[in-house]
C-alpha cells in the first residue's frame, strides 16, 4: 500500500542537522520529489512527497539519518495542533529523576537509581518500586527539596517554548508525574503548565516519613488523567498529545492521539506514535507543524 504523507525532519537547535544533503537523501529514500517547507532553517523541515511513497519510510529514514542527529516523523495528511497536552516530568520536562536526587542526600543514589532505571524500563512494577525507594528516604529533612530545585534540577531545553506556544494556541497543559507534588508544583509553575498531578510524600515534623499517600499515581492513573481531562474539556482523541520516557507512561502515550517518546527507554520508543531521540522539547512543536516564527515564550 502506498501513501502520500508529510515527512517531518528535525534536529536539536543546539546542533542543527537539516542540510541539503539530508533532504536529498530523504527524497532518494522516498523515491519521490519533495515539496519543502522550512520550519526552522537548519533545524526542522516539513517535506511533502508529490507522488506516493512506499510503507516503511519512517524506519528507513531513521536508520539512515539518526546517526546524523536527525529525528523523523512520517504521518498522513497535515500535522494537527494539540488541544490537550500531558507531560511526564522526570527525564522529560526536567533532565533529572527527583527521587534519585533525594536519595543522594542519604548516600543511596546508586541503589535508588538502579531501582528507578528498572522501573522505567518496565522490568519491575512501578508502584512497589516507588514504595521501596521512598522508604529509604525516611528521616530526610523536607527542606532539602528547596536546595534540589535550586541547585540540582535543570529544565530540558525547549520546554518553556513548547508549553508557551501550545497554550498561546489554546491548548490545555497538564504535568502528570509518578514523582512528587513537592517538585511538580514548582516545575509546573516555572514552565507554565495549567495544572499538575503527582504523588504526595508524607511529611512528619519537617522530615520525610518514608511513605507516600495512597493510591499511588502510576501508569493507570496517568491514563485516567488523560481520559478525565479529554472528557472534561470536550477534546477529541486525535487532539491529544502526550510525552514521556518510561514504562509508566505507556498507557498514556497509547491513548493520546499522538504519544511521543522523549529520549525514551527502548520499549517506550518502540510503542510510541512518534519519538524524539536527538532533538530537545521544541520537537513537540515541529511534530504539530509549528514553525519557529510561531513560537511563544
Amino acid at each position: 500500500m502506498q501513501s502520500r504523507p508529510t515527512v517531518t525532519l528535525f534536529s536539536n537547535p543546539a546542533r542543527p542537522a537539516i542540510t541539503d544533503d539530508v533532504i536529498r537523501i530523504a527524497g532518494q529514500v522516498a523515491g519521490a520529489k519533495l515539496a519543502r517547507r522550512d520550519l526552522w532553517p537548519g533545524v526542522a523541515v516539513a517535506l511533502s512527497p508529490e507522488t506516493p511513497v512506499a510503507e516503511g519510510l519512517e524506519e528507513k529514514l531513521r536508520n539512515l539519518l539518526g546517526r546524523e542527529g536527525v529525528d523523523v516523523f512520517v504521518h498522513d495528511g497535515e500535522p494537527r495542533r494539540a488541544r490537550l497536552f500531558l507531560a511526564d516530568m522526570d527525564s522529560t520536562m526536567i533532565e533529572q529523576e527527583c527521587i534519585d536526587e533525594l536519595a543522594d542526600y542519604v548516600g543511596l543514589k546508586e541503589q535508588v537509581s538502579t531501582i528507578t532505571e528498572r522501573a522505567m524500563r518496565g522490568e519491575i512494577a512501578f508502584e512497589p518500586a516507588l514504595r521501596e525507594r521512598v522508604a529509604l528516604l525516611r528521616g530526610l529533612p523536607v527542606s532539602v527539596v528547596d536546595e534540589i530545585v535550586e541547585k540540582r534540577l535543570t529544565l530540558t531545553p525547549g520546554g518553556r517554548e513548547a508549553i508557551a506556544t501550545m497554550r498561546a494556541s489554546g491548548a490545555y497543559t497538564c504535568l502528570v508525574s509518578g514523582g512528587f507534588t513537592l517538585f511538580t508544583s514548582r516545575i509546573a509553575a516555572i514552565l507554565g503548565f495549567d495544572e499538575h498531578r503527582s504523588n504526595e510524600l508524607v511529611v512528619e515534623d519537617g522530615t520525610l516519613a518514608g511513605t507516600v499517600t495512597e493510591p499511588i499515581l502510576g501508569k493507570e492513573a496517568k491514563l485516567a488523567t488523560l481520559v478525565e481531562l479529554r472528557e472534561r474539556l470536550g477534546v477529541m482523541p486525535e487532539e491529544v498529545m502526550a510525552v514521556g520516557d518510561g514504562a509508566n507512561d505507556l498507557a498514556m502515550l497509547g491513548e493520546a492521539g499522538m504519544g511521543v517518546a522523549f529520549r525514551a527507554k527502548p520499549a517506550v520508543a518502540a510503542a510510541a506514535h512518534a519519538r524524539i531521540d536527538n532533538g530537545d522539547l521544541t520537537g513537540l512543536l515541529f511534530l504539530q507543524g509549528y514553525a519557529q516564527r510561531d513560537f511563544a515564550g
